[in-house]
């Protein structure tokens, strides 16, 4: 079959899709191992990660944990099911592509889902090879950019958990910090600024063929009831790349709120700020949300962030109780 085309008989453009199988010359590899023994003197290798995304042991590790993520088939209707075979057909092309800036991702097929407070949420599905692409991208950008984020932000990172978060919460409120300040960022994974974004990222990431593909992601548009929209802001729920992106440009927000001393833990978009009085909660509300909506170009759901006591208020299901100390009689009661 022609390497234009895929096994349900769709063109793709040349170069644009084209991972690691017995298909192709090999010319990609050769290309890349020419560029990794070139760069083998070079200190800051942030400049060469594309080199690390297109290689062989990545891209399969990539493939399986799409694999095992299953989900559903994007706006070119293919399963992971064919992705096998699609990429040992491909797989030269699609990293040729990667490593010369050719690649284009498709639109994510829009998916509205419902929210458990009411309303819906918008999901956006990449394609099956979008996918692998973005995984392969996460693969070498997470251990990059995960030790460089706040110890108290727990949402979508390796080896933390949500119930890490609530112990660290828990721990706070134990402390005395039994007011919370609860904040909810408004329609955050669809506000996202990109050239915000995307400076940050550059903070970390010389590769420019790399930030190419990454701001292409963020601005591949929405098919949605047949028609695509063209998206200037957000990130999209659905791919994997989109948890450590909102990481990285809410990293801002942890070292702000590290730099001001307060207690907090950070889930993804749910954050909450430990205080010692209801007083204190409210000028912090009103700061941290100035800070969020002036820096970050990003708004504060003020309907429903909130002041209150902890045993009021809900963390990632749950709620929080202070642990009083037992009852004692005062010193002067006591016969010894």
């Amino acid at each position: 079959m022609d390497d234009s085309t895929t096994g349900q008989g769709q063109t793709i453009p040349q170069g644009n899709h084209g991972v690691c199988g017995d298909g192709g010359t090999g010319s990609a590899a050769q290309v890349v191992s020419s560029r990794v023994a070139a760069t083998s003197d070079v200190s800051d290798l942030t400049d060469f990660l594309m080199e690390k995304v297109v290689n062989r042991d990545n891209l399969n590790r990539a493939y399986l944990r799409v694999m095992a993520n299953k989900g559903s088939a994007g706006i070119d209707g293919m399963t992971v099911d064919e992705l096998l075979a699609w990429s040992r057909q491909h797989g030269e092309s699609l990293k040729a592509s990667l490593l010369d800036g050719a690649y284009s991702p498709s639109p994510v097929r829009g998916v509205e889902i419902p929210k458990p407070g009411g309303g819906t949420r918008l999901l956006g599905i990449p394609t099956a090879v979008d996918r692998m692409v973005q995984q392969a991208i996460l693969q070498v950008l997470s251990p990059i950019l995960d030790k460089t984020f706040s110890e108290s932000s727990y949402g979508f990172r390796p080896g933390r958990s949500a119930h890490d978060a609530i112990f660290a919460a828990s721990h706070y409120v134990s402390q005395g910090y039994v007011f919370v300040v609860d904040l909810d960022l408004e329609k955050f994974f669809d506000r996202v600024n990109h050239d915000m974004l995307m400076a940050r990222l550059a903070r970390h990431v010389k590769d420019k063929r790399l930030l190419k593909i990454v701001r292409a992601f963020l601005k591949a548009g929405v098919m949605h009831n047949g028609v695509v929209h063209e998206r200037r802001e957000g990130t999209p729920q659905g791919g994997p790349l989109s948890p450590l992106l909102a990481n990285l440009i809410l990293d801002d927000l942890d070292k702000e709120l590290a730099k001001r001393d307060h207690r907090f833990v950070r889930y993804a978009d749910d954050c909450n700020i430990y205080v010692q009085s209801r007083r204190a909660g409210e000028r912090v509300l009103a700061s941290v949300q100035r800070f969020i909506e002036k820096k970050l170009k990003l708004r504060v759901n003020e309907e429903k962030s909130a002041v209150g006591h902890v045993s009021e208020r809900s963390f990632l299901g749950y709620r929080l109780f202070p642990r009083w100390e037992p009852w004692a009689p005062a010193e002067e009661y006591l016969p010894f």
